[in-house]
């Protein structure tokens, strides 16, 4: 299902950023790791902006989510995926018509190593590597697209006894920065900068060996009635966070 972007029309997006500055608020939100240093950018100029604050918890999309559900004191998910703040739309959780698709992902398999990924696919099927590391696909939708792109490639069965699984995308990312894993499937933008790889070596995976990784955010009940979440959603679809979004790898709508 298509997500229901929210309803602001323009007087309202200028209303909200006019009056940020006039009471100073603090958001508390959830944040998909693989949108960690975008958000950190974002966030950096919606405080300069506003004069509001935002305390952003970072972790896997499924674990965030269970921690909304079991009452963590969050008032937005930026997650990996759409499911999730559907289901809390669905369960009362979220605010009807402010869930939007803020990012859409791209997932790249990399190195460290500046020569150990030339041709993706041929280095797979070589096994000329000692693990491949992937996010939890219960817990991460990167990790969903990494078995995805495993099977679109017929390897999932003869790679998966060299598979070793991060609990989300920051920890898969750091198997291989380590070299605890000579590859791994991780998120463009997590090695990304300037629009180029910024170290080691990758290939991006091409957009049809898995389902899009379309990354939705929602506001909870908690937060609709705060003016830093309201700003913050609004500022999220605003051309400031737009470039940087673009500039770590992502698409948006």
């Amino acid at each position: 299902m298509q997500p229901v972007r929210p309803v602001l029309s323009a007087f309202s997006l200028i209303s909200l950023m006019a009056v940020g500055n006039v009471s100073a608020e603090e958001a508390q939100i959830a944040v998909a790791a693989n949108f960690t240093a975008p958000m950190k950018a974002i966030i950096e100029l919606f405080e300069e902006d506003t004069g509001h604050e935002v305390k952003a918890s970072y972790g896997s999309t499924g674990k965030l989510y269970a921690q909304i559900k079991n009452g963590a004191p969050f008032e937005a998910l930026l997650a990996a995926d759409q499911k999730r703040p559907e289901l809390l739309e669905e369960e009362g959780v979220g605010v009807p018509g402010s869930r939007f698709t803020y990012a859409i992902g791209t997932l790249v398999l990399w190195s460290a190593d500046a020569d150990k990924v030339e041709d993706g696919p041929a280095l797979l099927e070589s096994g000329d590597f000692n693990k491949l590391s992937i996010a939890n696909p219960k817990l991460a939708p990167y990790g969903e697209a990494s078995i995805e792109t495993l099977e679109a490639l017929d390897l999932k069965a003869s790679i998966e006894p060299k598979l070793v699984m991060g609990e989300n995308i920051a920890q898969t990312y750091q198997f291989v920065d380590t070299g605890n894993a000579d590859i791994g499937f991780v998120a463009l933008s997590q090695v990304m900068q300037g629009g180029e790889i910024s170290k080691g070596s990758g290939w991006v995976v091409p957009g049809d060996m898995h389902a899009p990784i379309r990354q939705d955010a929602v506001i909870l009940d908690s937060g609709k009635d705060n003016p830093a979440v309201t700003e913050l959603f609004a500022y999220l679809q605003g051309e400031k966070a737009e470039a940087i979004i673009h500039d770590f790898g992502y698409e948006t709508e």
